[in-house]
């Protein structure tokens, strides 16, 4: 009898120019956020050829929204549909959910694309396009994976349990909404961007506005004023030294490799109306990350904390104190021991293909594994084929080789996980 993994090698290798054409169709899709049904579209019909069990629907019901990990300023997800597509098994095993989200951040400076940004253009290798990394090429490297395992008729015990989902990019609602609608399972696999390496655990993170108050006066006598922007100077020294107070506290080893493990980023920053006025309002808009293991309640009672004592230091800032709120999108921290059974049967795999010994990280970036490992209570692990440095980026790119193999190590880590009916 042909060994199941070799069958699952050599479909793929007989299928590449298949599995090219679907992330390309894919990728060709505009599916950032209000318009992910066209790429959905693409997979439900791949879906459907496979023969799975579909589930469509429109998510933003009021379980949802009244939901505590529900964080989402989005106010309609019609003709956007999520979708759930499962491959049955024959029973007795362990079942696993394939977790992939659709949308995709938008394109930014199309004068910096070398290509088209929806072109699905390939050169040497690499398939370009907003999307590719993060993460249609792992997208794709889960339904080749499921179709590997179904051309090759082998037949698993546990259920594989695959999601496209929308709104990751903006808080996970998506991936939210499918366990509210009952999905778990025994294990789960996102395929993010990480270049190959597995994460078992996720940095949380939550987006913050501080509003700094100032006081209008001419510019030619700004000494009568006091300058919103010069006090954000000392609110961002000051958010500057708790990242620091933060990170330092960081002993896992899996971060040994990043520089700043839960970064405290400012993303935006507004204030003044008039060149020769004093600014009376400035506001900072930012990410806070969160360590796995860390509740966002402790986060936030630290940004707090931090505040206060910047107002308490400050004589303007005691009588005019600075406003805190968070607000839009936050992703929950995830965290899977190492020596999780899903974990071995993955590097496990991961060797067996590449004859090599996997990477093992903490992911820099928040991912859905918080919601399906918090809120579903389903083990997750983040392992997927892309370059994290290119995902968000002009030219961004999947190389197609990696893609081909992440597919390999996810479909041998189904056949282990799941198990293969007559197969004991």
């Amino acid at each position: 009898m042909p060994n199941p993994a070799n069958k699952i090698r050599n479909w793929l290798k007989e299928n590449r120019v298949a599995g090219v054409h679907l992330v390309q169709k894919m990728v060709q899709e505009n599916s950032t956020r209000g318009n992910e049904s066209g790429t959905q579209a693409v997979v439900i019909e791949k879906c459907r050829q496979l023969g799975l069990l579909l589930d469509i629907w429109e998510i933003g019901d009021n379980e949802l929204k009244n939901h505590p990990a529900y964080f989402c300023d989005r106010e309609s997800f019609e003709g956007n549909p999520n979708l759930v597509a499962v491959l049955k098994g024959t029973g007795g095993g362990k079942s696993m959910i394939l977790n992939g989200h659709i949308d995709i951040v938008p394109v930014g400076d199309e004068a910096s694309w070398t290509y088209d940004p929806f072109s699905g253009h390939i050169e040497e290798g690499k398939l370009y396009g907003r999307g590719a990394t993060d993460m249609k090429g792992g997208n794709a490297a889960l339904l080749l994976a499921i179709e590997a395992i179904i051309a090759s008729g082998i037949k698993l015990k546990g259920d594989i349990i695959f999601q496209s989902v929308i709104e990751e990019e903006s808080g996970g609602a998506g991936t939210l909404a499918a366990v509210l609608r009952g999905y778990q399972a025994d294990g789960a696999i996102i395929p993010e961007p990480t270049n190959m390496k597995i994460f078992p655990r996720q940095q949380g993170s939550m987006w913050f506005r501080i509003t700094v108050p100032g006081k209008a006066a001419h510019g030619g006598t700004r000494y009568e004023g006091i300058s919103a922007i010069e006090k954000s100077v000392q609110v961002i020294q000051g958010l500057q030294q708790l990242e620091k107070r933060r990170n330092e506290r960081i002993e896992d080893p899996l971060y040994k490799g990043i520089p700043i493990p839960i970064p405290i980023n400012i993303g935006k920053i507004s204030s003044g109306e008039w060149p020769s006025s004093v600014p009376d309002t400035a506001i900072i808009e930012g990410r806070m990350g969160i360590a796995p293991g860390e509740t966002m309640e402790s986060a936030q009672f630290e940004m707090e904390t931090c505040l206060k004592e910047l107002n308490e230091q400050d004589a303007w800032l005691r009588e005019n104190p600075l406003k805190l709120e968070w607000f839009g999108a936050r992703w929950l921290p995830g965290s899977l021991e190492s020596d999780h059974p899903l974990m071995i049967n993955l590097i496990d795999s991961f060797k067996e293909i590449t004859g090599e010994t996997p990477v093992i990280e903490a992911s820099p970036w928040g991912t859905d594994g918080g919601i399906l490992s918090n809120v579903g209570d389903t083990p997750v692990v983040v392992f997927g084929p892309g370059v994290t440095k290119v995902a968000h980026d002009a030219n961004e790119y999947i190389v197609l080789e990696e893609m081909f193999t992440a597919s390999e190590v996810i479909a041998l880590t189904l056949l282990k996980w799941c198990g293969i009916q007559g197969n004991d």
